[in-house]
């Protein structure tokens, strides 16, 4: 009996050995643990360079790792960044965005801090929601990008961060245009003054925010109409000038009323006066709609 448990138990010491070899023989035989920074780096950018991004990234990652304050330690992890970016997905640029703070966190004097700064901005504008969507993403970029040209006014970067501010502006006024344009729509249907009295806001601060917005003449051309609701003729008129004078081959031009009404008279006064107010709005109405303001005649097909 105590032969055979003798027996058992040198075999199962010798099953504990051999696992414990094999394990550590199978960390030793991983041939990334045994590179230095500067290896894992040259290795990894090689892969990079081939586009093979997620392979690339364990060399990268390692670089950093051995050696993160060392040359080849920072430069690891910016690339391993570089590495996220370019797979081009919507999880992959979260995950740079975090890397690229990461190393502005630790590196801010770096010489690469502004490309770093750019990246964060590209990041957060390919994740950019639709025009009728939540624009919070959409100002972080351009937040983003309005801090790497104050950080870093003489960076190689600043052109290319005032050419993606462009494109993230004409987003976000494309946003306000929306908005302005469901109390347009709702104050044409219900006749809803207040309706258009907010339309009418949202389309001057959309103008005064973003006066270079691509798209400017149906600003004004939708801002003319709700002016003309609102019995405004001197605004309308002065907006519909504007809009002849800087655009005129605008299609949004057909959008403009015949005639601008004049308020209509108040309800206390004789009641022929009040017909007549009524009269003069129903006028309006069918200037609008000559004038191509009705949904079938929109020229956005709204």
């Amino acid at each position: 009996m105590w032969l055979q448990l003798n027996t058992r138990s040198s075999l199962f010491m010798g099953m504990l050995v051999v696992a414990l070899l094999v394990g550590c023989g199978g960390r030793r035989e991983d041939p990334i643990l045994r590179l230095s920074a500067t290896e894992a780096l040259e290795q990894g950018t090689a892969l990079f360079d081939q586009g093979k991004y997620r392979e690339a990234r364990k060399y990268l990652i390692h670089a950093f790792e051995v050696e993160p304050n060392s040359v080849a330690g920072r430069e690891g992890l910016l690339k391993a960044a570089d590495a996220l970016f370019f797979q081009d997905r919507f999880d992959a640029y979260v995950e740079a965005e975090t890397r690229y703070r990461d190393f502005l966190n630790r590196f801010p004097t770096s010489e690469q801090a502004a490309y770093a700064q750019f990246r964060i901005g590209g990041c957060l504008a390919q994740r950019v929601e639709k025009p009728n969507r939540d624009q919070q993403v959409t100002r972080r970029a351009l937040q983003t990008f309005e801090d790497l040209i104050r950080l870093y006014p003489t960076s190689e970067y600043v052109s290319q961060a005032r050419e993606q501010m462009e494109i993230v502006r004409n987003r976000l006024a494309e946003h306000e245009f929306i908005v302005g344009h469901f109390y347009f729509r709702t104050s044409s249907q219900n006749r809803a003054r207040g309706m258009a009295q907010a339309a009418v806001k949202r389309f001057e601060n959309l103008l005064e925010a973003y006066p270079e917005y691509e798209q400017k003449d149906k600003v004004l051309a939708h801002l003319c109409v709700a002016q003309a609701r609102l019995f405004q003729p001197e605004n309308a008129r002065a907006t519909c000038a504007e809009l002849t004078a800087e655009y005129p081959n605008s299609k949004y031009r057909r959008m403009v009323p015949k005639k601008f009404p004049e308020p209509p008279r108040r309800p206390s006064q004789a009641s022929s006066e009040a017909a007549e107010s009524e009269a003069t709005e129903s006028e309006a109405t069918e200037s609008e709609g000559e004038g191509g303001d009705t949904e079938g005649q929109d020229p956005q097909g709204d």
